[in-house]
């Protein structure tokens, strides 16, 4: 790997391909133990560093040269969230991935991080001693720095331009634009997914939106939510993003503010309404029930569910007994293949699945199954699934 430091602006040259390169930052030495431990477990990765703090990160940068950083928000001398900025502008394609442990302050930090240019987040549990906590945040980060560094490492060479000023407001940009080809209306597959097998939509006039998501998510759903208003005042939504407590209360808020529409966390057994986004909590699956003659929420706190809770597939294949085939599902970016089932069902019920494309996506694990298991009417970037869906709901059917 070739990369040449000079202030804000990084120019990286071809990535070889090693193991990826972490640097752990946290201050308590049994994290770092940890995250050590596992990552020097794995064939693909390495611990390029092992610091206490945010200051020791920035300083030691350009001799460590990572690919992906997993970075404490609470340390002494410098802090993740003012270190982040710092790290990127020296060096602009590392993959940052927040840790922190599950308060309403940290979460709210990890989301201002996303603005800021992390890649990721994940909660560390309260206590590393309680295995099927530890055994969780294990799976998840080993993922989450395999699956991102392996994006990074996919990317061309590219000269980046100099950060810009950090926004004070804490809500979320979209992620970082990528020139994308102009896509038909129906799909815009990236090169590197392939021909794509693609399904007519449904004749069926959608009555309900759901929308799956995981990593990289929460950035695009504030950029797709903010165009749907009208198929919000006239149909609900209900998404699943993979995320946990806490996390998904400071969303809801979000997704409250970028879309001007009520936005919230779903309660057990409220009614389903039009003019409303219903969030699956943390920590529970969200799926739909009748109850006499309205449709409610209904939330099960069973296993997870492609190691995830909430997990994408049991709202959607709930939904069909609902709404039969009057559905349009989405899936957007994240890691895996959650909600692929639930969409094969959703569509063998008469509906339709949007995947979000490979380019726009920040991982193409859940849309790309989908798209690859042939069971999509379009592939597309995410700046144009908005106005797609507007357009289905309107009654254009191509």
């Amino acid at each position: 790997m070739s990369v040449a430091f000079a202030g804000n602006s990084t120019t990286t040259g071809s990535r070889e391909a090693g193991p990826l390169r972490v640097m752990i930052v946290d201050d308590s030495v049994v994290i770092r133990g940890l995250i050590s431990r596992w990552v020097g477990a794995e064939h693909d990765m390495e611990v390029a560093a092992s610091l206490r703090t945010g200051l020791e990160a920035v300083n030691q940068l350009e001799r460590i040269n990572p690919d992906v950083a997993v970075l404490d928000i609470e340390m002494p001398e410098l802090d993740g969230i003012s270190a982040l900025p710092q790290l990127l502008a020296k060096k602009r394609d590392l993959v940052i991935i927040m840790a922190s442990t599950l308060t309403r302050r940290n979460a709210e930090i990890s989301f201002k991080a996303l603005s800021l240019g992390a890649a990721d987040y994940i909660p560390k549990p309260e206590s590393t001693r309680e295995a099927s906590a530890a055994d969780i945040f294990h799976h998840d980060l080993i993922q989450k720095i395999r699956h991102l560094g392996a994006r990074l490492r996919r990317k061309p060479a590219v000269a980046s331009p100099p950060l810009a000023p950090a926004s004070p407001a804490p809500a979320l940009r979209s992620p970082i634009a990528r020139p994308v080809a102009p896509a038909s209306a129906s799909a815009a597959p990236a090169a590197s997914s392939g021909a794509l097998s693609l399904r007519p939509f449904s004749n069926q006039a959608p009555k309900v939106l759901l929308i799956g998501s995981s990593t990289g998510g929460p950035q695009a759903l504030m950029a797709l939510v903010t165009e749907l208003g009208p198929v919000i005042d006239r149909v609900p939504v209900l998404i699943t993003q993979h995320m946990p407590p806490t996390f998904t209360t400071i969303l809801a808020e979000h997704l409250a503010r970028s879309s001007r529409k009520p936005a919230a966390e779903a309660v057990d057994g409220e009614p389903v309404k039009p003019g409303r986004i219903y969030l699956a909590p943390g920590g529970k699956h969200m799926r739909v029930a009748r109850s006499g003659v309205d449709t409610v929420i209904a939330l099960d706190d069973g296993p997870a569910v492609n190691f995830c809770k909430p997990a994408v597939d049991p709202l959607f294949t709930s939904a069909i007994d609902i709404w039969h085939g009057s559905i349009l599902s989405v899936i957007l970016t994240g890691m895996g293949s959650d909600g692929m089932r639930g969409g094969k069902d959703i569509v063998a019920a008469g509906g339709s699945v949007i995947a979000q494309d490979e380019a726009s996506s920040v991982v193409w694990g859940m849309p790309g199954a989908a798209a690859n298991a042939g069971i999509c009417a379009a592939v597309l970037p995410l700046n144009q699934i908005g106005a797609k869906v507007n357009r289905l709901f309107a009654g254009d059917r191509s």
